[in-house]
């Protein structure tokens, strides 16, 4: 099954800095994704995405907000129309006239399954963030104190067991690291750092 878009402009321009609300984008994702441990991935990696936006890239809350929506709704079409994924969410925002740049982040997070480049910062980091949110999250619940106490070590020690969250692609996260210009040691310490703070509303 090809999830390839077949094409690589999104939205319209004139679109421009048009988001959706919070509440709006939290009525989106929860009416379409109806398996908490994929909500809990899409607010993790949201959370990451504002983290970044707000602490590394030092952008103004509006386009924090940009960076923690992409993060948001990355996934929203994979639980109920895997098959459409994630053509059905880049239609459902474009026909709500949202901000381009936040439709090709969502576009670009999986280049080798959408065949679209990340090409932005927000682009780049939500591919970086995503396959590595999910490991050190399946990592944390192995441990008996979950978050508590895990270094970079103990996430490379699981990276390279590939029987260890299988699901989850080394190769993208490698190629994340690279096209993001981030060290995978940073990667991993700042998602351990903030990752912990999220929980299901």
């Amino acid at each position: 099954m090809s999830l390839h878009l077949g094409r690589t402009v999104f939205g319209n321009p004139a679109n421009q800095d048009n988001v959706l609300t919070k509440e709006d984008a939290m009525q989106l994702m929860q009416a379409w994704v109806l398996n908490p441990k994929l909500q809990l991935h899409m607010l993790q990696v949201a959370h990451l995405m504002q983290c970044w936006a707000a602490e590394i890239e030092q952008l103004p809350e509006a386009t924090q907000w940009k960076w923690e929506m992409a993060g948001l709704l990355h996934d929203a079409d994979w639980d109920q129309w895997p098959e459409l994924h994630c053509s059905k969410i880049i239609e459902e925002l474009e026909i709500r006239n949202i901000d381009p740049e936040i439709i090709h982040a969502i576009a670009s997070h999986g280049p080798a399954h959408f065949g679209i480049v990340p090409e932005t910062r927000m682009d780049k980091m939500l591919y970086a963030f995503d396959e590595l949110s999910g490991l050190i999250h399946a990592y944390s619940l192995m441990r008996p104190n979950g978050y508590e106490g895990m270094d970079v070590k103990g996430v490379k020690k699981r990276l390279k067991e590939k029987s260890f969250a299988a699901n989850v692609s080394r190769e993208d996260i490698q190629d994340a690291c690279t096209r993001a210009g981030v060290q995978l040691d940073e990667l991993i310490a700042f998602i351990i750092a903030k990752q912990q703070a999220v929980t299901l509303p």
